[in-house]
């Protein structure tokens, strides 16, 4: 193979591994399990078990529930994601162009449904489907940086099976198998420049377009619920969440999902129509120590992500038979680290989160959750390496690109719960 060929494919490798690095990025946690967490920040929502949603952040909360439970209903995910004072430059053209970006969000939606069955005042069991990861941007086909933009979506659905066992009157445990689906879509093309040179070694400008690649996994969950007294309990729960692997044809990447750990408490203030509930969760982001591949130019691709906190702290009003009012604050840790993305954007994240429950006749409810996710400005810098760096006349970067990003979100959840 002579070194211009050689050349090329090494450039087209590189690129690959760098965009499927950020589509891995893009699985953030979704916390779309129901509309009521979502109008309290998902304070106390491993124990608070105000509807069947519950048993998607801890199976013994069905414990709490002595008839059978139905909620359904879905999340709306409005994301703006923009890039501002950013720069690109190539071996094609390094004095450099403006590569800001207005709107490279979007709006996802993710559907939810959750049952429990209690079988006696022991035993109690449920399924249900929601979504744990996922994301999506789209920088268009125009973007300066194509190679780091393009666009990326992420997807996944989690369909599980509980059941729950009250030991006495204080204490339940409850275990759940998760079966995981996932989907990717990833395309990116490179930009003017480079494309030029792809281009004259007879390749496409598309740089890598993977449609839909997907997988299953299989994961478990366990928890426990004390109960002070009827207005006072704790929660605590354990995720163990697989490996994906995903598969596009003969394509195939080894994507490791995150393990998630929550505590929870509820507490109802005596003779009053308030409640006080918090969470602190833990994220095992660090799991996405690298990627592996097969049947691609690259056999391993580190990215060093760290392990992720939220801290949540929420209110609840009884305001009368009817009507149920309530808020909350989170506070939210990036999962990257020292290597940050421009197509999938990462920073610490304030949630300010509120809701309502209505109450249309005594077996069924209506709820309502809002919240408006504050990121922070992040700089960005990004370069692809030239595998002949050091050879004559060979720059040490292929191209790279250097900004600031910033991504906030509207979240909307509407959700119908009914006992029988």
């Amino acid at each position: 193979m002579n070194k211009t060929r050689l050349f090329k494919k090494s450039l087209l490798a590189v690129t690959i591994s760098l965009a499927t690095q950020q589509a891995m990025a893009a699985g953030f946690q979704l916390n779309a399990q129901s509309a009521t967490g979502l109008g309290r920040a998902f304070a106390g929502d491993a124990v608070i078990a105000d509807n069947a949603a519950v048993m998607s952040r801890n199976p013994a909360a069905m414990a709490l529930f002595d008839k059978m439970e139905l909620s359904l209903g879905f999340e709306a995910i409005m994301t703006d994601i923009k890039v501002k004072n950013a720069t690109y430059t190539s071996v094609a053209n390094p004095s450099g162009v403006n590569a800001d970006y207005n709107d490279a969000g979007g709006t996802s939606i993710a559907p939810n449904i959750h049952l429990i069955v209690p079988v006696n005042e022991q035993f109690a069991w449920g399924v249900n489907a929601y979504s744990n990861f996922g994301t999506r941007t789209d920088f268009g086909s125009n973007y300066a940086g194509g190679e780091y933009g393009g666009e990326t979506e992420i997807l996944s659905a989690n369909f599980g099976v509980s059941g729950s066992y009250r030991v006495n009157d204080q204490w339940s445990i409850g275990a759940g198998l998760d079966l995981i689906y996932g989907q990717g879509t990833l395309k990116r093309s490179a930009s003017q420049g480079l494309c030029g040179v792809l281009t004259n070694a007879g390749r496409s400008c598309d740089v890598v377009d993977i449609d839909k690649a997907d997988g299953f996994g299989v994961g478990f969950n366990v928890g426990t619920v004390y109960e002070l007294d009827e207005n006072n309990r704790f929660g605590l729960s354990y995720r163990y969440s697989p490996t994906i692997t995903a598969k596009d044809g003969d394509k195939e990447v080894k994507l490791p999902l995150p393990d998630m750990a929550e505590f929870s408490g509820y507490h109802r203030i005596d003779n009053t129509a308030f409640a006080v509930h918090y969470s602190v969760q833990y994220i095992g982001w660090s799991a996405f120590d690298k990627l592996e591949f097969k049947n691609q130019s690259i056999d391993v691709k580190p990215y060093e992500w760290k392990d992720g906190w939220h801290y949540s702290i929420g209110g609840t009003y009884f305001l009368n038979r009817d009507w149920t009012l309530r808020a909350g604050y989170m506070y939210d840790t990036s999962a990257q680290d020292k290597i940050t993305s421009i197509s999938v954007p990462d920073s610490d994240r304030q949630w300010l989160s509120a809701g309502f429950t209505y109450q249309i006749d005594d077996k069924s409810n209506f709820d309502f959750g809002f919240t408006y996710l504050m990121g922070k400005d992040v700089e960005v810098n990004e370069q692809t390496k030239n595998p002949f760096f050091g050879a004559p006349g060979q720059p040490e970067y292929l191209s790279s690109i250097s900004g600031t990003t910033k991504a906030d979100a509207i979240l909307v959840g509407l959700q119908y719960s009914r006992s029988f």
